[in-house]
């Protein structure tokens, strides 16, 4: 099964969408209870689970809150962020749950199996993911991956290096909207290169447990203290 970020489906979407539409045009304004479930499959034409589900997309973008037992009631009518962002959004934290499982074993297994190739292979990717700094985010990603796959690459583990091969087109997808959807690079051209620095020094010392935790930490939060 290919892995990638699940997404409403376009059903699910289209109805959000016309909810948001009436909700931005004033017919219901802020503090309205909505009609019923039942009221608005009619109204939409779908079915009653379809606009429950388009309902918990427009209270995760802040539109409306549901009151136990009193229905749901428009709290804004503007999302804090637009839909297609926050679907990006939501996709690159499913990206990096997912490298997380992968990575940071792999780090751990890395520490304990890796040669001196494997050392210098991280180093020379170290120093293209460096030296990639000046380049676009394209280039910036790819330069980050091939340092990351050194690293998997030195557990010495076939199938988790077939896991990343699989998951590096999901990936590079994963991190270029991060880069596109926050500062990382324009604060810094070469973000997260202390740490992936560290990671290095970490594995080449075969310290298992201090690569792990650098690189759990690095993924922990993409939109905080990750560094991709």
């Amino acid at each position: 099964m290919p892995l990638g970020p699940v997404r409403p489906s376009p059903l699910v979407e289209q109805a959000a969408a016309r909810l948001r539409e009436q909700i931005a045009s004033g017919a219901w304004p802020v503090g309205t209870r909505l009609p019923g479930e039942t009221t608005l499959a009619r109204e939409l034409g779908v079915g009653r689970s379809t606009v429950r589900e388009a309902l918990r997309a427009l209270a995760g973008a802040g539109l409306v809150r549901p009151r136990q037992g009193a229905g749901v009631f428009v709290t804004a009518t503007e999302p804090a962020e637009d839909w297609p962002t926050r679907l990006r959004r939501a996709a690159v934290t499913d990206v990096y749950e997912v490298r997380a499982a992968v990575e940071v074993h792999a780090a751990r297994l890395a520490a304990h199996r890796r040669t001196p190739d494997d050392i210098t292979a991280m180093e020379r990717a170290l120093a293209g993911r460096l030296a990639a700094a000046d380049a676009d985010d394209t280039a910036f990603v790819d330069a980050d991956i091939a340092f990351h796959a050194a690293v998997v690459a030195a557990a010495h583990n076939p199938v988790l290096a077939d896991l990343f091969r699989e998951f590096t087109p999901v990936l590079r997808d994963g991190l270029t909207d991060l880069l596109t959807l926050t500062t990382l690079r324009t604060e810094d051209p070469a973000t997260g290169h202390d740490a992936h620095a560290a990671l290095l020094r970490a594995v080449a010392r075969g310290d298992a447990e201090e690569a792990a935790r650098i690189l759990g930490a690095e993924l922990e939060d993409p939109f905080g203290g990750a560094r991709g």
